[in-house]
């Protein structure tokens, strides 16, 4: 599992194509997934789901996850 911030349950990764996306599953299973453009934080089209575990993405690094925007 990737490192995630403090008291929160988002996974961060970044794609092959350099998009960056945080996941979050709720105690129900249902997954949520955002994306970042231009340094806001915005729910990603549900399609979007599966690039986590494609073979181009990578889970960022705790620094890089430290360098994000927070909401």
């Amino acid at each position: 599992m990737s490192p995630t911030r403090a008291r929160s349950a988002w996974t961060y990764f970044r794609t092959e194509l350099g998009k960056t996306l945080r996941v979050r599953e709720d105690p129900e299973g249902t997954l949520k997934i955002d994306i970042l453009k231009d340094g806001v934080w915005s729910e990603a089209p549900r399609g979007m789901i599966g690039l986590r575990l494609a073979a181009g993405s990578r889970d960022l690094t705790a620094a890089e996850i430290s360098a994000l925007p927070l909401a």
